[in-house]
């Protein structure tokens, strides 16, 4: 483990088509936990080469519950919209 990593608890990968999700449980130095939400997508440089392009959304205990909220209040949106 590298010393970056110490302070990782969990992660979940998810691969979906061209994108890649990790799902992060990390702690801080006070031992309170936090998620980082990374979104992966592989890229091609002009000269060919692939590179990944990453993006990553840090949410913190207090914000837990109202971003679960959100999540669930959309999904189940989309159900109610497809049918």
């Amino acid at each position: 483990m590298h010393m970056s990593d110490q302070n990782e608890i969990y992660s979940k990968v998810v691969r979906a088509g061209k994108r890649t999700y990790f799902f992060d449980i990390k702690a801080t130095k006070g031992n309170d936990l936090y998620i980082t939400l990374t979104e992966s997508k592989k890229s091609f440089g002009e000269d060919g080469s692939d590179n990944y392009q990453k993006h990553k959304i840090f949410l913190y205990k207090e914000d837990f519950e109202k971003f679960k909220e959100g999540l669930d209040d959309v999904l189940t949106k989309i159900e109610e919209l497809k049918n």
